[in-house]
Formats: C-alpha cells, sequence, structure tokens
C-alpha cells in the first residue's frame, strides 16, 4: 500500500505519516524497488496503532522511546511493558476526570433546563395576572 492509500485509511495527511517515521514514532517503513514507501501489513499496524495512543492523548515522547525500545528486541520487553502500564494508569486517571467533568456538566445543564421551566412557568403566570 502506498503512502496516499495509507494515509486515506487512516484519516491522517502523508505529511504526518513522513512525520511519524522521521521523528520515530513508527519504524521505518519498507520501501520497493524504487524507493517509494511500500506499507507493509506490520507498518500499517504501527500506524494504526500510534494513531489510537495519540488520540488517547499517549504522549509523543513516551511513543518514541516505546517504539525505539521495541527495536532494539526482546531484552525491552520488560521496560516496553512497563511503559504501556504507565500510560494505561494516565490514561485511567484522564477518564476518571473526564467523567467528573461530565457529571458537572450535565448538572449545569440540568439546571438550566430547570431555570428556563421556572421562568417560563413565572412569565405564564405574570401574564394571566
Amino acid at each position: 500500500m502506498n503512502i496516499k492509500q495509507a494515509a486515506e485509511k487512516f484519516e491522517l495527511t502523508t505529511d504526518t505519516l513522513r512525520y511519524y517515521e522521521r521523528i520515530g514514532l513508527i519504524p521505518p517503513v519498507t520501501r520497493n524497488e524504487s524507493g517509494y514507501r511500500d506499507y507493509s501489513e506490520i507498518d500499517l499496524n504501527w500506524v494504526s496503532f500510534i494513531k489510537c495512543m495519540r488520540e488517547a492523548g499517549v504522549s509523543v515522547e513516551s511513543l518514541i522511546e516505546y517504539v525505539s525500545l521495541f527495536q532494539e528486541g526482546a531484552d525491552s520487553i520488560t521496560t516496553r511493558k512497563e511503559i504501556l502500564i504507565d500510560q494505561r494508569n494516565e490514561l485511567v486517571e484522564k477518564i476518571r476526570v473526564m467523567q467528573e467533568t461530565l457529571a458537572k456538566l450535565d448538572e449545569k445543564i440540568e439546571g438550566y433546563e430547570e431555570n428556563m421551566l421556572a421562568f417560563q412557568t413565572e412569565k405564564l403566570a405574570n401574564h394571566d395576572e
């Protein structure tokens, strides 16, 4: 799959894919005989993983470290797992904070609805007088 097709598949730009590769967010992509990027299934799996992690707010630095360690091989398995666990814990905390924020917003919205109903009821009562 060429870079344009890969970009479309993941709803990214070709510039973003080149950037991901340049800074080490994804390992170097397979090249064809002409030197053009030819995304293999493994390359596409990396793009999918990185896109998912970035959308969840995982830091670029953590992901670069993870990819770098992955390229070092099996000796880094424990460290890679620790990175994933740390990122999971951070994500759990972000979700908790977002759930609290959502609850506060729901309360605020409900307050507006109650105030609007009370205002309309009062307005109708004053109109009848």
